[in-house]
Order: C-alpha cells, then structure tokens, then sequence
C-alpha cells in the first residue's frame, strides 16, 4: 500500500500515522511539553460584547411581567396583624395559594380539552395528540399537588394551633375552583356527601358572581359528558359488517355454558353451592352489558356514570388497544383514570393531614365534620370514571377475544398501512373466509 500523499491509508504497524475515522496522529512528547510551557492564548470575553436588553432597548420586565409585586404581596398573616406573627402561617398560605395557581392552569387547560372535543362531528384525529398531551399535564400537575401536601406536614399540630384560630370561618371547602375543575371532570351534584346536610353551593350563597360560576359549570357538558359521546361513536361497536357486542356476547355465552358444566360436575354439594353463587354473579355482572334497562339500573344506584353504549366503546377500545387505530383512545382512556386515581390520593392525603393537625372529632373552620366528612369523600362515589376503573371486570384472554374481520382490521389500521404480520394475519383471516371448493 502506498503510504505517501493526502490519500495514504491507516499504517497499524505506526499508530502515529493518523486514523481514518478522523482523530490526529498522536503526539510526540516533546510537543505536548513545549505546549505546556507555552503561555494560554488570549481569551475572549464574549459577555463583554452582551446587551442588556431592557435598559438599552426597552421591553417589559421579569417582575412586571409575572406581577410579582402582586403575587409576592399576597401573603398577609392574620396572626401579625393582631400582634402576634406566627411564623408557620407563612407556609400555610403560600401552599394554599400555590395549589390555587395550579388549579388555575388545570382549569384552563381542561377547557381546552372540552374545547376540542366538543364537535357534533366528532372529535377531530388531529386533535387527539393536543388532548392526550395536556391531559398527561394535568397528570403531573396533580402528582406536584399531592406531593405538596408533605411540605405542610413539616408543621406540627402545636405549631398549627397557634394560628388556627385567626382563620375564623375560612375553609378550603370554599375554594371555588377546586369545584369547578369537580364539576368540569363530571362529578355530579347527586354523588357528593351533603356538606352538613345541605347543597354545597350553600357556601357561595352571599357570593353571586361564585355561585353563577358554580352553577354554569354544572350546566356546560363535563370531560365525562364529552368522552362518553366520544365513546359512543367507536367504530365497530355495532356495525352490520362488525358487530362487537355480538361477537363478545356469543363468547360470553359459551364461557359461561362451560363454566356451568363444570359446575355440575363438582362432587363436592357444599363447593357446588358457593360456585353456583359465584357463577349467578357473573351472569348478572354481563348481562348489565347487554341489557340496557339492567345497566341504566346500575346508574340509577350511583354503581355506574356511562352510558351503556358508552361503556361498550371502552371495553372495545381496552380490548382492541393494540390496533393502531385504538392506540391514542386507550391512553386517553388510562389518564382519566390517572386523574381520578390522582385526585383520590390528594383526597386522602389531605385527609390524613387534616387528623394529624386536628384529630378526628374536631370539626373544621368552614363548620364541616372536619376528618368525618373528608374521609367520606374518598368513597366510589367521588371517582368520575369509575366505570373505566372496573373494565378489568369484562376483559377476555387474548385467545378469545373475538377476531377482527379483514374489513374492520383494515379501519383500525392507520393510512400507513399494514406490517408484515398484520399482511400475514389478513391473509389467514381471508383464506377462513373463503368458500370451501367442494
């Protein structure tokens, strides 16, 4: 090999000839030395050549733009002023009004879900990635809020007693925006614990403008309300081509025939009885799936919130979620119940704190039972996709969950197309399809 000119190739018997993947040749000892004893160039101050943009060219400012005159002020200690500051009231307000900030933004952001899924024609596809990506926001706003809760418990009960008494009436039953993102979720009026045995809008009642946000929220279509419309409309649920709740009835049928087989079977009258009550169960748990006057029952006794169709759409979504087509609604489906999960373990953590300061017989400032009546809302009955929660209860093993025809695996597949296994599976799909030529 020639190893003269620019073109000479990588001698591995000189490792000082050079590398082709493009580091230099190595360096020969007296070089490196006299290049430490050779004085450092001159460095550049490149912050020398920086502006500062606000007094040289003008423009708002880092204080003026976040208010922070306001914000920073908003801290006013009842205890100092009547003369006697207690320290650990500066936290408590600053917790309470950053968890105010933060429902602020989930407020805002969830309107903006409400605003894209809000279509008589449907939620828009393209929507889909804004939706699930503010949701997974809430998400994390919500794990921030549960987490902050640890911070106020670094206050004793004493050091909560000694200030206690200056919040008078003021309670955080009153945050009117903790119950307005409530309603916008799609809690209703019907599964909430009276507050002392009246309506909880009892508490804005001398607050007009409060109350009219409170009753608007009511009225406007909840996330709840919209998912459920969303839901209605999963292709496939009962199409004459594909009918989902057909096919999952005929293998519901034949489980369930099977499993009372081998009841029958059973020697044993005593474990005869109890599988014969277990089996009647099941039965009654599907046939609420497929009897719509059954289901609607279920939601009359606050044991459901979705529609019947509704709740078929989920199922279908959870059961098929690996079809390209399904793969956004499924994690739309599973941040709701994030949310909701979320959302009970601030309740509960904020419950815990509550008997940690005050004990479980005293009641709050606002005249509520105070850890009685937090504690009686991590009940079902508070969790607004509790129906998503308990989906577990009517899925199948992979092995029998009713195949797709090639029709409807072609519509749960994006425009991308097919892999290779999908195009092998079609094909089999087909080849069973076919006429048996004689």
């Amino acid at each position: 090999m020639n190893s003269s000119g620019p073109g000479r190739g990588f001698n591995i018997a000189n490792p000082n000839t050079g590398c082709p993947a493009g580091y230099t040749s190595r360096r020969r000892m007296s070089s490196i030395s006299r290049s430490i004893l050779d004085p450092p160039p001159e460095r550049v101050d490149h912050e020398a050549d920086s502006v500062n943009v606000l007094s040289d060219v003008g423009g708002i400012s880092y204080g003026d733009y976040l208010r922070l005159d306001k914000v920073l002020d908003a801290q006013v200690l009842q205890s100092e002023l009547n003369g006697r500051r207690v320290h650990d009231e500066h936290l408590f307000i600053i917790t309470h009004q950053a968890y105010e900030l933060w429902f602020k933004q989930l407020l805002y952001d969830i309107d903006a879900i409400r605003g894209y899924m809000e279509n008589e024609h449907g939620v828009s596809e393209k929507k889909m990635f804004d939706i699930i990506k503010l949701l997974h926001r809430s998400i994390m706003i919500i794990k921030l809020l549960v987490d902050q809760v640890l911070i106020l418990e670094t206050m004793t009960p004493l050091d909560f007693m000694d200030f206690r008494d200056y919040l008078s009436a003021a309670s955080g039953f009153q945050s009117l925006q903790f119950r307005l993102l409530e309603n916008k979720l799609g809690l209703k009026s019907e599964h909430r614990v009276k507050y002392n045995q009246k309506n909880y809008s009892r508490v804005y009642q001398d607050l007009p403008d409060q109350l009219k946000k409170l009753e608007l929220s009511e009225e406007e279509p909840s996330i709840s309300t919209l998912v459920q419309k969303w839901l209605e409309r999963t292709p496939g649920l009962d199409d004459e081509e594909f009918s989902f709740v057909k096919r999952y009835e005929e293998v519901i049928e034949k489980q369930l025939s099977d499993n009372m087989e081998k009841i029958e079977k059973e020697p044993n009258e005593a474990m005869k009885a109890h599988l014969l009550v277990s089996h009647q169960r099941r039965v009654d748990q599907f046939a609420s799936l497929f009897d719509v006057k059954i289901h609607d029952s279920c939601v009359a006794r606050g044991e459901r919130r979705f529609s019947h169709k509704a709740l078929q759409g989920a199922l279908m979504i959870c059961m098929y979620r690996e079809e390209p087509r399904f793969h956004q609604p499924h994690q739309l489906l599973m941040a709701l119940m994030d949310i909701d999960s979320l959302i009970t373990k601030w309740r509960y953590n904020h419950v815990m704190l509550v008997q940690r300061m005050l004990g479980s017989s005293t009641f709050g400032t606002g005249g509520s039972s105070g850890y009685q009546y937090l504690r009686s809302t991590l009940s079902d009955r508070y969790k607004v996709f509790v129906d998503l929660f308990n989906m577990s209860t009517f899925l199948l093993p992979r092995d029998i969950i009713p195949r797709l025809t090639p029709d409807m695996k072609r519509i749960l597949h994006t425009h991308a197309g097919f892999d290779k296994d999908d195009e092998e599976e079609l094909q089999e799909d087909l080849a069973e399809l076919a006429p048996v030529k004689e």
